[in-house]
């Protein structure tokens, strides 16, 4: 079924004016959360979906997931109310780098402090109980996404009746967080990068995309989109110029501060953290769980996404194939659609 492409629009704000104290031990003097909702809240209040982000996404998953999100899609406002808030640390309208700080007037930048995945997961909570919805038919995130998913569902397990997370981990792993270091050294070479400035650490910025790009996808992938359609070429290479489009891509939407406070966000996940261990925190979650890896995943591997469907009671896993790695779970609406419709019990469209 074809439908409009839907046209982004500018979130809601929920300002809150009381403190916000996160794990770090700092406080933020106020919040702003930053949502976007598609479709009605029914009588009975058991329709809500809500969908956690990634690591440079925003609050309109209408736009990002829209083979998921939409008229006509498995997840139609016409039958849902859709909620997404955009997490905190980000520069999508929640509090981050780029907001006010109102103790100085002037915008935080590199002193906006270390934010968690479970700060984030208690900021959706804060919505949530400020839109008055007191339960969630399902939760989805992917990547980051599902960090933020699970840790919710840990700290209200009897809030979600579904939650799928898909390519995400349980902790963040040697191996994510080296890439993200990678990144945060080439955001670092960008002398502008230690500047007070909307649009500081550009450069930095377009080479730490170039190099999170790799890891998104894999050697199959590049062979298949980015190989030479000729064998006399010396320079000038396709996959070169991909690199290029992909960091130019990020820099005229995102800014370079917050995707620093955002990958130490991610290197900082573990479920576990003060409660025993990862296995026994997502032993908490009550909620009925479906678990998507990605065969071809080299950020967040197969395994970890078993371990998470092992761990949490009664959960099932489904593993996808496809050639795009990572990014498979924002590119894959057929097969995604296929396997939630089916976990779900949604009835397809005639």
């Amino acid at each position: 079924m074809s439908t409009p492409q839907h046209v982004s629009t500018s979130p809601q704000i929920l300002r809150i004016a009381t403190p916000f104290p996160l794990e770090s031990g700092a406080v933020l003097p106020c919040l702003d959360i930053a949502y976007h909702t598609y479709g009605t809240l029914n009588p009975a209040q058991d329709n809500v979906v809500w969908i956690c982000h990634a690591l440079t996404g925003n609050s309109d998953a209408a736009v990002w997931w829209d083979g998921l999100v939409g008229t006509g899609r498995l997840f139609d406002p016409a039958g849902y109310f859709i909620v997404c808030a955009n997490m905190i640390g980000s520069c999508y309208g929640s509090s981050g780098p780029t907001s006010i700080n109102p103790t100085t007037g002037k915008p935080y930048f590199r002193t906006f402090p270390q934010v968690t995945t479970r700060d984030m997961a208690r900021a959706h909570m804060v919505l949530r109980k400020a839109l008055g919805i007191e339960k969630i038919l399902v939760g989805l995130g992917g990547s980051m996404g599902g960090q933020q998913l699970l840790e919710w569902a840990i700290l209200e397990p009897t809030v979600f009746e579904t939650i799928v997370p898909m390519a995400t981990n349980a902790q963040h792993s040697p191996w994510g967080i080296a890439f993200n270091e990678s990144q945060r050294l080439a955001l670092e070479a960008d002398p502008t990068f230690f500047e007070d400035r909307l649009d500081a650490g550009l450069a930095g910025l377009k080479a730490a995309r170039s190099i999170g790009i790799l890891s998104y996808r894999n050697y199959q992938t590049f062979c298949k989109t980015q190989a030479e359609l000729h064998n006399d070429k010396l320079d000038g290479f396709r996959a070169a110029s991909y690199q290029i489009y992909q960091g130019e891509k990020l820099i005229k939407r995102f800014n370079a501060h917050a995707y620093w406070i955002l990958s130490k966000a991610m290197d900082s996940h573990n479920v576990g953290r003060g409660r025993g261990n990862a296995g026994k925190a997502l032993a908490r979650i009550q909620a009925r769980t479906l678990v998507v890896g990605i065969s071809t995943d080299i950020l967040f591997p197969p395994k970890e996404q078993r371990f998470i469907a092992e761990h949490i009671p009664h959960a099932e896993y489904v593993e996808i194939t496809s050639p795009y790695g990572h990014d498979g779970f924002l590119i894959e609406f057929t097969t995604l659609t296929d396997i939630l419709r089916e976990f779900l019990r949604i009835e397809a469209c005639v």
